[in-house]
């Protein structure tokens, strides 16, 4: 138990500073800048290879959501649930904090947004928090339903991490614009805790509606495919 907590805390570090370190550092960097499809790129290249690095050890959830919903979809055991949703946090915490050190040390740095999530007037496009829970809820359904399925047992091997990180490559060029995409608890509260303030006030959304649409992936999985989910 404790190599797979080790494993989900530095997992979920890599998708923070390697995800919002894109945003933070080279999304708007002048005329060279990687814009939003290369932010969407490298979370979904953080979540790739971390499949490969640690997936044969705690499963790369990198994220309560996908805990949650692989837990309702009957591939995780309950009593993991709570460790692993610590160390996720804790591990984009640790990503986070790395990243403001990192930031901070360019003269005139001023904070910003620093990749937080948000809706309304901090929404990127200035979307409403039903759209932005919507956006998260389906989203992160999706996810769940990829995971599940690029993992189901009688699905082609070896591709399951290509898949899902491209599934999150996609789903983060959907709703960068809407939400600056979390589908992920553990890497808005990570962001939101540094900016503070409406980040902080935001925060529950990207909680409540991550964990809604996980619930509802897992179950309608278990649905779909009930000899597995018995198994």
């Amino acid at each position: 138990m404790t190599k797979k907590i080790i494993a989900e805390f530095i997992g979920t570090f890599w998708l923070v500073f390697g995800g919002c370190g894109s945003a933070i550092f080279a999304a708007g960097f002048p005329e060279l800048g990687i814009g939003f499809v290369g932010v969407s790129l490298a979370f979904g290249l953080t979540v790739l290879t971390m499949a490969h690095a640690i997936g044969h050890i705690s499963g790369c959830h990198l994220n309560p959501a996908v805990s949650i919903g692989l837990w309702v979809g009957g591939r995780f055991d309950a009593k993991e649930l709570l460790p692993y949703i610590v160390a996720q946090v804790l591990g984009a915490i640790a990503g986070a904090g790395i990243l403001y050190l990192i930031a901070s040390g360019k003269p005139g740095f001023e904070l910003g947004g620093f990749a937080a999530n948000g809706y309304g007037e901090h929404s990127p496009e200035g979307y409403s928090m039903l759209s932005a829970f919507l956006a998260e809820f389906i989203l992160t359904f999706i996810f769940l339903f990829i995971i599940l399925g690029s993992t189901y047992s009688k699905a082609p091997k070896g591709f399951a991490g290509l898949a899902i990180g491209l599934g999150l490559t996609l789903i983060h060029l959907v709703s960068i614009p809407i939400t600056n995409t979390s589908v992920n608890p553990a890497r808005s509260t990570s962001q939101a805790l540094f900016v503070g303030d409406w980040a902080m006030a935001e925060l529950w959304l990207f909680w409540v509606a991550p964990i809604l649409g996980a619930i509802v992936a897992g179950l309608v999985y278990k649905f779909l495919s009930p000899e597995e989910a018995e198994a």
